[in-house]
């Protein structure tokens, strides 16, 4: 009788990553079909692994959420969503957005399942070198060329909001709020996040 070779402490099972496709090669349907409970991101056929998320990460997010919410909520604009809930940016490409509004048209297009684009769309930046370059570049880029109207860059590092608005394929920007200040939608008149309570939320 032949005794299979035992796995070493530490490695990794293989043969439960042999289950899945290898990067580079996964499909849309395969992504969608992931169930693992944690943000996952999808572009051409790769998965990206965003870091989980910290207690002050959530809290800020957790505030932006329920701020934005009651603004659209009283208005019956559409629907505020948090992550993890993938959302089509093209034919080969899904984000999962920190927080995000979704107009009511784009609400009804999407059936329940995942919406087609976003209007606005926020990320709370956590401190990695690859997760600032990830969405400060990366997703800047992406969610322009989807047509994305607003994207705020939310900086706990740098205590800093950045709020762009679309002009044409690329983003320009609204404004760079800082302590004392209030960072505002151009997208969504009236609307806007007082800076130190923000911060203020993940103490």
């Amino acid at each position: 009788m032949i005794r299979s070779k035992k796995p070493k402490a530490g490695e990794p099972v293989w043969e439960l990553a042999r289950l899945f496709p290898s990067q580079g090669r996964w499909t849309i349907e395969d992504y969608l079909a992931l169930d693992t409970g944690r943000l996952v991101e999808y572009a051409d056929g790769y998965l990206e692994f965003p870091p989980m998320p910290t207690m002050a990460h959530q809290d800020i997010l957790q505030f932006l959420f329920e701020l934005l919410k009651a603004y659209v909520v009283k208005r019956r604009l559409g629907k505020v969503y948090v992550a993890p809930v993938p959302v089509r940016l093209g034919s080969q490409q899904y984000r999962e957005p920190d927080v995000f509004y979704v107009s009511t048209p784009r609400v009804e297009e999407a059936q329940g399942k995942y919406p087609h684009g976003a209007d606005l769309v926020m990320e709370v930046v956590s401190g990695s070198p690859s997760d600032r370059e990830r969405d400060l570049v990366h997703k800047r880029y992406d969610y322009a060329q989807a047509g994305v109207p607003e994207y705020w860059i939310v900086d706990p590092d740098e205590k800093v909001i950045i709020v762009l608005r679309l002009e044409g394929a690329e983003y320009a920007e609204h404004g760079r709020f800082g302590a004392g200040q209030v960072a505002t939608s151009a997208l969504l008149p009236g609307f806007g996040a007082p800076v130190d309570e923000v911060w203020a939320a993940a103490k």
